[in-house]
Parts: C-alpha cells; structure tokens; sequence
C-alpha cells in the first residue's frame, strides 16, 4: 500500500513538473522568456518597508524576490514575496496591473521569481504590503519546493540542497548571516590591535603544523606530488621572521579524516602571531576577543548552547593539564617518571594506547578520557607534555613540559595556542623525533621542513601564536549542534 502510495505521489509531482515547463514554453513561444530578462530596479528590501513603514506609505517601491504563496480571489489576489531580509504581502488586483498581466500573475507557481512595483499601504488586518501596479516574472522555477508547513526537515537533504534549505528555513539563513558578522567582527577585533590579514599558499610541498593526515594531489607543471596544507602556522612563522610582527590569516586547511558532528575535511581556521609575547598574552588576547565577537553579534557574552549558558563575560578559568587530570580523575600524573609507569596506569584505568606512545602521550590520552567533557564553561588548560606539542617552546623550570594552552568550551577544543619553538636547534631535534614517528607508522607526524629551519636559523623573535576552529566558534554563537550546520556546502558521502 506505501509502495502504491509512493508511485502515485511520484507521477503527481511528475505532472506538476511537466505543467511547470509547458507554462515556459508557452511564456517563450509569446515572446516572454523569463530568463532574457539581465537586470532589475530593486529599490527596497521587505523588511526596510516594514521598519520605515511611516515615511514609506503611499510611496512607490519596486521589490523583488521569490514566490512562497499566493491567493487567488477573482479580481483581485495576494502573494507573498521572500527576498534577503524576509518576505512581504503583495496585493495584486486586476483594475491596478491590467486584465492580461492578471492573467498571467495567476499562472505563476510558487518559487517563480518576480519584481513587484506599487504603492506601500496597511491592509484593513494592519499588515504592510504592497500594492501592486506592475508583476515582472524575472525566474521560472521548474522545480517544486518543500510543502510550506512541513518545510525541509531531512537533515541530510538539507546539508546536499542548501539553497533550498536557505529558502524553506529562515534560521539556517539567519546562521549564515551571523557567521558573516563573526568573522568580520573577529577582523575589525585584530585590525583595531595592529595585526594584519595575509595569506599563505594551501598548495605545500610540506604539510605541517599540525598533527593530521594531509590531502594528496599532483602538479602536472613541474611533474611532483604537493599536498594541501593542514594548517597555517609554519608560513606564518616565516613572516614573523620577517619582521611582520602581528599577522592572521582566516583561512581553509584541509586534513585527511572523518566525518563527524564536529568535524570536516575542509574546514575554516585562523591563525595569528604576536611578536614579543607568550602564550599568556594568547590568553588574555583570546579571552577578550571572544567577548568582543559575542557582544557584537550576539548583543550579550552570555550565550545559550545546547542545555548551558555560556558565561563568556567572567574571567576563564587557566588550570594546567597535570591539574585538570588530578581533579578530574583523581590521578596524581606528577608522581609519574617514566614511559613504563606511564603505560602500567593507562591499564590500570581502562585507556587505550599505542606501543609508540611515552609518558607525555598517556598524560593526554588520560585527559581526553576523564577530562575533556567536564569543561563545559570556558576553560585554558596550560602546559602540555613535550611530546604532543613539537612546535612549542618548553618550560624553563620543567623541560618535560611546553609553554601550551588548549581552549575548551562545552568539552570541544575552541583555541590552540603556544609559546613558540624558536630555537632552531632544538626544532630539529623536534622535527627528527616527528621523523621517527612517521617511519613507525604515524600518519600524523610531521615531516622536517628545511626551509622553516633556515628561517628560524635566520631568527625569529620570542612570539605567542593561536589557531581557532572559526566553525566551532560559530557553532557556539549560533547555538549549532553540528559543524554541518555552520558550514554551507559541509562534505557528504555520495548518494550511490
């Protein structure tokens, strides 16, 4: 019986698409294509008439947008239009636009495209509208949008048609718009404290900076293998050498991964770096940019996500890794010497590792385990073991340990964030050691970068630098579960 459903269901809608295109055929053969039309006088948005309804009653107007409903009555109809800033009600009748140009309003289907231009009045139910003098089909649509009280709702039809989903779901719109506003309010944030946008190559020789598979692809000019980057860092390092000293770069990397809430192959990261400072001016930059882009966007540094109000107002709280596991899991990690120990507590708790792995990798495999999900409110966790942080400079007092913070809001990762490595010597060494690793297997490691360590050998001064997952930061201000919903045209596996 579903079955027989279905069928019926699909020569219904195969009729209505078949009406669609007879209604252009028809509109081409009178000499009235829609789409030779190139351009229109669009004079306001909806939601402009709406807010200077005063000054703009009675005045001339010329709308455009899309078709979302329309009501035949005889001699006179309405529609309502949809364009950027929202939707508003036309009143259409014959005695106003001329008896043909009615006929032919009434033959429009929803989704058509139209410019409507008339007078702005209040309706006798107080609703502003338009009143129509003039209907321009400016689109066809051949296509059938989503019954309009049901609307799209199958997340993964929406993720693959997002333009439809931008027409049927004005909160995915309005996600979009306020992306828009985080990231130029993050760059009016850095440009007001003197740093300056650049950009750096995504095509690398050598993708490092990061601990992640890259992509692979060929250069048929010059016949070698290159990869895109997985991260910006190392040539942002390079023009801190250079004396450039305050740089970012907002930007797409990509790595080799899969698929899940809160990742993406591709995905937007930023990355910044400030001569003459550390990672606890990271911090104090990082703390107040946060709160500048939620005031700015989301008019309060108090924000709802999921089931918690993110409190970005108060001052973060900064505790270091070996604190967070010891109050967390009750594990006293300092009292640990060596690899040994290390590996005979991670069975002891149930936590899985790998051969190649020491004592600073079981540290923070036992984070990720008993920390991570308890740090809903936002939350620095500071020095890192050496070994999972080859870029970074280490403690003075504590060489086992690295001058490192991590983000952490709702137990996600937000910020990354070093004193940077820039001994050269010592980054060799670091760079051997990823060397090793790679050849035991560990698709992540990095590879030595020559270049780099010539920069560093040339000089970079003392410098603080951070990575930001811009989709994650936009999940947390849009109140987004998913990073498929901040991203427009997120990766999807194909339909066959």
């Amino acid at each position: 019986m579903a079955e027989k459903n279905q069928n019926v269901q699909e020569q219904d809608i195969n009729q209505l698409l078949k009406v669609r295109r007879e209604k252009l055929s028809e509109l081409q053969e009178n000499g009235k294509d829609p789409f030779v039309i190139t351009k229109y006088d669009q004079t306001h948005h909806s939601s402009e008439i709406k807010e200077d309804f005063d000054a703009l009653e009675g005045k001339r107007v010329s709308i455009a947008g899309r078709v979302m409903s329309k009501r035949v009555m005889g001699k006179a109809s309405f529609c309502n239009i949809q364009d950027l800033k929202g939707n508003i009600q036309c009143y259409v009748a014959r005695d106003s636009v001329g008896e043909e140009p009615y006929k032919e309003f009434k033959k429009l289907d929803v989704g058509d495209i139209v410019g409507v231009k008339g007078e702005v009045f209040k309706t006798k139910t107080g609703e502003i509208s338009v009143h129509a003098a003039e209907v321009t089909l400016l689109s066809k649509s051949l296509q059938i949008l989503p019954e309009k009280y049901h609307g799209l709702t199958n997340t993964d039809t929406r993720y693959r048609q997002r333009y439809v989903d931008l027409i049927m779901n004005e909160d995915v719109k309005d996600t979009f718009v306020k992306r828009s506003r985080i990231i130029s309010s993050i760059r009016r944030f850095l440009d007001e404290q003197g740093f300056m946008e650049v950009e750096t190559p995504m095509l690398v020789a050598n993708a490092g900076g990061a601990a992640a598979r890259p992509f692979e692809t060929h250069f048929n000019a010059l016949n070698e293998d290159v990869k895109l980057r997985i991260s910006l860092e190392l040539y942002l390092k390079r023009l801190i050498v250079g004396g450039m000293e305050r740089v970012y770069e907002i930007g797409r990397v990509f790595r080799n991964e899969g698929l899940d809430t809160r990742h993406n192959p591709e995905f937007t990261l930023m990355e910044l770096y400030q001569a003459y400072t550390d990672y606890y001016g990271m911090m104090d930059l990082t703390e107040n940019m946060f709160r500048y882009v939620a005031r700015e966007v989301c008019g309060t540094a108090v924000v709802p996500y999921e089931n918690e109000m993110i409190d970005l107002e108060k001052p973060f709280e900064r505790i270091t890794m070996l604190d967070a596991v010891k109050k967390y899991a009750g594990i006293d990690f300092s009292e640990i010497k060596t690899d040994e120990e290390a590996k005979a507590l991670a069975d002891q708790h149930n936590v899985h590792y790998e051969a190649r792995h020491k004592k600073g990798d079981i540290l923070n495999l036992l984070f990720e385990e008993f920390v991570e999900e308890h740090l809903i409110q936002p939350t620095f966790v500071m020095d890192h073991p050496v070994e999972i942080s080859p870029l970074t400079k280490r403690k003075p007092d504590n060489p086992d340990y690295v001058e490192r913070f991590e983000l952490f809001i709702y137990g996600r990762e937000m910020a990354n964030a070093y004193s940077e490595l820039n001994d050269p010597i010592d980054q060799r060494v670091r760079f051997e050691a990823q060397e090793a690793l790679l050849a035991a297997g560990d698709e992540e490691a990095n590879h030595m970068d020559e270049d780099f360590l010539n920069a560093l050998c040339v000089g970079m001064p003392p410098t603080g630098g951070i990575g930001y997952g811009i989709d994650r930061l936009v999940m947390l201000l849009t109140n987004s579960p998913a990073i498929r919903d901040v991203l427009l045209f997120p990766t999807m596996k194909p339909l066959d």
